[in-house]
């Protein structure tokens, strides 16, 4: 993967902050669409989407899914990949975050590989899941959290639970807490993993995570669900602010949208 162009994801929400942690967090559709604009303009080509509902809270509602989707395509087109989430949020359940991508059949989906494949007693109904996904060209992207998700993942992909090569993975790095005891364990797996991959951090550890990446044939995923703050205590300007500065740092060609499905062979 060094020699393919860095990709820089955005997570502009995630499920948890609102308008009064930052007032640039996108919350609405048009929202949306305006940051999909700026992070862009930036370099970022992925956009991992979250959904609120009436309340400013977290959903998965494919309704709410597809008025984003929808404005922020009349916005941007197909110049950014769209990412759904499915993150359960001690709200749904594994079975309700699949049906919630079989009914939306989103361009492309994260999935935490603890929430949907939890112990290995799910793991044919996931490998389903998984064979379903690459039959309806859906992207996935699949996140670990430690060291323990990296193995198991592994194992997985030997036994073909993935159904493709080369899958997508996300590590995160630390937790809003900061970085864990596990999180130098974590960077030693993604340096060593010989496949794919890019990571997120937060706070003080979203440079390091970016230098980590960059240098490492990596990719990053950065945004304002992960992290709001300069190194200085001060707030980040917008969701554009971290993309410029992981961009201005690659060495490598900054990845558009077009070499994102080259690189994954997402053409129909």
């Amino acid at each position: 993967m060094n020699d393919h162009p860095f990709i820089i994801m955005c997570a502009p929400n995630g499920a948890r902050r609102v308008k009064k942690d930052h007032p640039e967090i996108p919350i609405t559709p048009s929202e949306m669409a305006d940051c999909a604009e700026l992070i862009l303009e930036n370099g970022a080509s992925i956009l991992h989407l979250h959904v609120r509902d009436d309340n400013g809270g977290h959903s998965l509602d494919p309704d709410r899914y597809r008025a984003s989707i929808k404005t922020v395509r009349e916005r941007v087109g197909k110049n950014m990949i769209i990412q759904a989430t499915t993150e359960a949020v001690g709200i749904y359940n594994r079975e309700q975050q699949m049906e919630i991508v079989h009914d939306l059949k989103p361009e492309a989906v994260s999935l935490a590989l603890r929430e949907l494949c939890p112990t290995d007693q799910e793991m044919s109904e996931f490998a389903a899941f998984n064979e379903w996904l690459i039959k309806e060209h859906i992207f996935p992207q699949y996140i670990l959290y430690n060291e323990a998700d990296y193995k198991r993942f592994m194992s997985y992909q030997k036994q073909g639970v993935f159904h493709q090569d080369n899958p997508f993975i996300l590590f995160v790095m630390g937790s809003y807490a900061g970085p864990t005891p596990e999180t130098a364990k974590t960077f030693e797996c993604a340096t060593s993993h010989n496949g794919p991959w890019a990571s997120c951090g937060f706070a003080d550890n979203e440079k390091e995570c970016i230098e980590h990446s960059i240098n490492n044939g990596g990719h990053i995923r950065i945004g304002f669900e992960n992290n709001i703050w300069r190194e200085d205590g001060t707030l980040l300007e917008n969701n554009g602010e971290m993309i410029k500065y992981a961009a201005d740092r690659s060495t490598r060609s900054i990845a558009s949208a077009d070499d994102v499905r080259n690189i994954f062979n997402l053409r129909d």
